[in-house]
């Protein structure tokens, strides 16, 4: 029996927004103070990250310190930073002969644009640290879901708020939880295959069906993928995880299989336009199989994806699923 419980109820780490809301930007941090072998899956043609060469299984690091979930775009690599010289601070990282060095993998989304063209910064990843002591992630408009939004194939005109989703579940000892952003191109479907929220039509009174205008309008409309500069201005992160006891090698493909999740929810997904990556972590001890874990993540990820555009609130003139 699957079960849903709450983030806080796993041990082994602990997570932290911090936040500009009149700049429309914000990171999340998730901290491993003992380390945690980490995998990634990136599947977007436009990917904004930090340390990812560091999490294949043939690079010598066998754990990291921290995951950093950030807005910004590029610019908000500048965060981990923060994250490193809080780790710094508190005696964390990888023991070198003349001090220790937290690894810290980051990923970003773009939302320049969406308030006063802030971006996320050192002091900002700091205080995303500093939050993660009291281990109490909201969801919605917070932390790097703060700029978020969906429904972007015809242009900020007809897009919607969104912002980061939370949903942690169990069977029996195994435990796999999900932390998303989503700032998708595409729209976010409920289980009943129905859009909840993406790219609205003309009038504003319902949605338009992203993957609809981009392929029967083909030709007809402006679309991101009729223009030769479309750019990668789009976005799903993540982490998902596990107490199951695993390497970096296996996490790779729970990372993978987890991603199973975005495809599930989002419509298109993984395009030239999006830089969609998923982190994998093991905080746990449990013997676990990677499979069921890998399938008991994805079903994370959808329920995470799917909260972040529902827990997101109206905001910077946009409309959101929960009016």
């Amino acid at each position: 029996m699957v079960k849903k419980i709450r983030l806080q109820d796993m041990t082994g780490f602990y997570a932290g927004n911090a936040e500009n809301k009149e700049g429309g930007t914000g990171c999340t941090v998730i901290l491993c103070p003992d380390g945690a072998p980490c995998g990634i899956d990136v599947r977007g043609g436009g990917p904004a990250g930090r340390e990812t060469e560091l999490l294949k299984p043939s690079a010598a690091a066998e754990k990291i310190h921290a995951v950093l979930l950030s807005g910004g775009s590029a610019f908000g690599l500048d965060a981990a930073g923060g994250v490193m010289r809080y780790l710094e601070d508190h005696d964390i990282g990888f023991a070198t002969r003349v001090c220790k060095v937290p690894l810290v993998a980051a990923s970003c989304i773009y939302d320049l644009g969406c308030g006063a063209n802030v971006r996320p910064d050192a002091a900002m990843g700091y205080a995303a640290c500093e939050a993660a002591e009291q281990n109490q992630l909201q969801e919605g408009n917070h932390g790097a879901g703060t700029g978020a939004t969906v429904g972007k194939l015809c242009g900020p005109a007809y897009m919607m708020k969104s912002g980061l989703g939370i949903c942690a579940l169990q069977i029996g000892e195994l435990q796999a939880a999900a932390i998303v952003v989503v700032n998708a191109v595409g729209d976010v479907y409920d289980d009943r295959n129905e859009i909840i929220a993406g790219m609205r039509n003309q009038d504003g009174t319902g949605f338009a069906g992203t993957r609809r205008v981009m392929l029967e309008e083909y030709g007809v409309t402006p679309t991101l993928f009729s223009q030769r500069a479309s750019g990668t201005t789009n976005t799903t992160i993540g982490a998902v995880l596990t107490n199951g006891a695993f390497d970096k090698t296996c996490l790779t493909k729970i990372a993978a299989l987890a991603g199973n999740g975005i495809v599930r929810t989002i419509r298109p997904v993984n395009t030239t336009a999006d830089g969609d990556s998923l982190y994998a972590l093991s905080i746990g001890t449990v013997p676990a199989e990677v499979s069921v874990t890998g399938t008991l993540a994805a079903y994370a990820v959808e329920c995470a994806v799917r909260r972040a555009v529902l827990a997101a609130e109206p905001a910077y003139g946009l409309p959101a699923a929960a009016r």
